[in-house]
């Protein structure tokens, strides 16, 4: 069996994270969307079980999965969705079915390419309404302000793929792309018609990231409204990152010390 029902290895970090994502005022989702995942010390990760709200979750709303079956499924392209909800049944407990979040293999893909504590997958309503427009893939090009440079750093986009091995493999081959490209991981995923995904050391990371995101995502609906977005130059970006202070604070950010 590749996952298993284990509400002692819930972390209360992951656990508050969870329910700080899915609190309904923060608009980032509703009823059972989105999921989070933390990456254990002996390289398993918990993660959120299908179906369950984030808003209320317990340490009973979650599963642990083995990694490397999930990479030799992404690996295959003859693997199946089927495949991949087999893998994700934890079984039945207390007459519930415990299976992994059928966006499983997105977190599973950061931790094939470079392991990274904490994700977690939204599904913000200002962003969807970028990531559903015209507009997606070129939104967020170019910063439009200095402190969305500091905590998100360069996103990558992801076009839309159906949610589960689809959206896995495309998510997965993107992420090699970013890291050959950059060499390192992306601290925001913006997903095609679909979310987002914040990664960080921390879970107070996450949190802010996915913050910060929502918080772009609405500057830049209003600049579309009055006319359109003027950005901050790229040339003036790469010198805000390359300064020390700067350098300094983004790790501050990025391990949850605000």
């Amino acid at each position: 069996m590749t996952a298993i029902h284990a509400p002692e290895l819930v972390s209360r970090e992951l656990l508050e994270l969870t329910r700080s994502l899915g609190r309904p005022e923060r608009d980032l989702v509703i009823l059972a969307e989105g999921n989070t995942s933390e990456l254990l010390d002996d390289g398993r990760v918990v993660v959120k079980a299908s179906g369950s709200n984030m808003a209320t979750a317990t340490t009973q709303d979650f599963v642990t999965v083995d990694i490397e079956p999930f990479v030799d499924l992404l690996g295959r392209e003859n693997s199946t969705q089927d495949e991949l909800t087999a893998a994700l049944d934890a079984g039945m407990v207390d007459g519930h079915r415990r299976r992994g979040s059928i966006e499983a293999l997105v977190h599973i893909a950061v931790q094939a390419v470079s392991p990274v504590r904490f994700v977690g997958h939204t599904h913000p309503t200002a962003i969807l309404g970028l990531m559903a427009s015209v507009r997606a893939q070129e939104a967020y090009d170019y910063w439009v302000y200095s402190d969305e440079a500091v905590v998100i750093g360069r996103p990558l986009y992801v076009p839309y793929a159906s949610p589960g091995v689809g959206l896995g493999r495309v998510f997965h081959r993107s992420l090699l792309g970013y890291v050959d490209r950059y060499g390192q991981l992306p601290q925001l995923v913006l997903l095609g018609n679909h979310g987002i995904v914040a990664l960080s050391p921390s879970a107070a990371g996450v949190d802010g990231i996915s913050a910060m995101a929502v918080k772009g995502a609405q500057v830049r609906a209003t600049a579309y409204a009055v006319g359109g977005v003027s950005p901050i130059p790229t040339e003036s970006v790469s010198e805000f990152f390359a300064r020390e202070d700067i350098s300094e604070r983004r790790g501050n950010l990025a391990n949850g010390q605000y």
